[in-house]
């Protein structure tokens, strides 16, 4: 089972802002999406591009996966957005606002022909009613995608839908994305939560989107960094539980017992396949620690 990179923590930083730039450089985020989207001003979007790109060509971001969000397809700044992304190289670009697997292979083509490099993938936004209902053909509809991004601010607009705890207005669109995602073997990033101030709240939510499966969480505010790095990680009694399952498991293989029990419960293929995934993220996040 190939290593897989930590995304539990995902945070949004203003693109035109050097300062936040820089502070980025000292955050404990997985990963960072410099933004040139909603935080840019229109007369701004020039001078935020040349930021972002020239803070990606730095490499001074350590173990953090840094991507670029760049302006939506339909905007007078996506082309010009994406040609500099591709020559400056980021991790990803992310792409809001993505509503079919034919703007997916648009999205493909102007970074190939922007001469965008091998291991610039493409993180696609899913954020509208229909952007659900396609979700499994947005996913599956490239190798360079490869991982979806639950805008969940819009998509509770677009539905007329109010923000309230547990989210019940937007269960069947979660339920719908994250479908997609594990059909097509993509990463797939739960949406942002507004109150910066009520981390109780925050961690409740991101206790529901790591039970509903996804891979992390992305954010607003440093804040928010510690308890979703906490919450997205194997618990010490997770990695310990994974450990025994898979020891059991191949002590009872080498007897050639079929029947494996741990603590009581019957072991199966599918627990065994869990424990190593378990044990998989949590060897992925010491090494970046």
């Amino acid at each position: 089972m190939p290593e897989p990179r930590p995304r539990r923590s995902v945070l949004y930083m203003p693109g035109a802002n050097e300062r936040a730039l820089e502070k980025a450089k000292t955050l404990d985020a997985d990963a960072l999406i410099l933004d040139l989207e909603d935080s840019v001003a229109p007369d701004a979007k020039a001078e935020g591009r040349d930021r972002v790109c020239a803070a990606v060509r730095s490499g001074e971001y350590g173990r953090r996966e840094v991507t670029i969000r760049v302006n939506g397809l339909d905007t007078e700044w996506f082309a010009a957005d994406v040609a500099a992304a591709a020559a400056a190289g980021p991790a990803a670009v992310v792409v809001p606002k993505v509503n079919s697997a034919a703007e997916v292979h648009t999205i493909e083509r102007a970074l190939e022909s922007a001469g965008a490099p091998a291991h610039t993938a493409i993180w696609a936004m899913v954020e509208t009613p229909i952007a659900m209902l396609r979700a499994h053909d947005i996913a599956s509809a490239a190798d360079r995608l490869t991982v979806l991004v639950l805008g969940t601010n819009d998509l509770a607009k677009e539905l007329h839908a109010e923000h309230v705890p547990g989210r019940a207005p937007l269960l069947a669109s979660l339920s719908l994305a994250l479908l997609a995602a594990r059909a097509a073997g993509k990463v797939i990033l739960d949406g942002v939560y507004n109150d910066v101030r009520d981390l109780d709240g925050f961690a409740e939510e991101c206790t529901q989107g790591r039970q509903f499966g996804f891979d992390g969480k992305t954010l607003i505010h440093p804040a928010q960094l510690e308890p979703c790095n906490q919450i997205f990680a194997p618990s010490p009694a997770e990695v310990e539980h994974a450990e025994k399952v898979i020891k059991a498991f191949e002590a009872a293989s080498a007897e050639g017992r079929g029947v494996v029990t741990v603590d009581g419960r019957m072991i199966e293929n599918l627990h065994v396949d869990n424990a190593r995934r378990i044990l998989a993220v949590a060897t992925a996040i010491a090494s970046r620690d």
